[in-house]
């Protein structure tokens, strides 16, 4: 589905952005424009951003090892 119509941005590509290593609204919001023109997303992108990121701290916490361990 289109988040941000004015780039053409998909909340796809929003989660993508989350996964690959973004950390924040204004991180994806750096790395794909959106809400940079019109600002109707911002909401709907801020929901996804924070959906995504919970998605993913609970996927980590679930791991008999937390992402950060380094085997020595």
């Amino acid at each position: 589905m289109y988040v941000c119509l004015c780039e053409g941005v998909t909340d796809t590509q929003i989660r993508d952005a989350v996964y690959e290593g973004c950390c924040s609204y204004r991180e994806v919001r750096g790395t794909l424009g959106i809400a940079s023109q019109c600002g109707k997303c911002a909401c709907l992108a801020k929901q996804v951003v924070r959906e995504t990121i919970a998605e993913v701290q609970s996927s980590q916490a679930s791991l008999a090892y937390p992402a950060g361990f380094a085997a020595a």
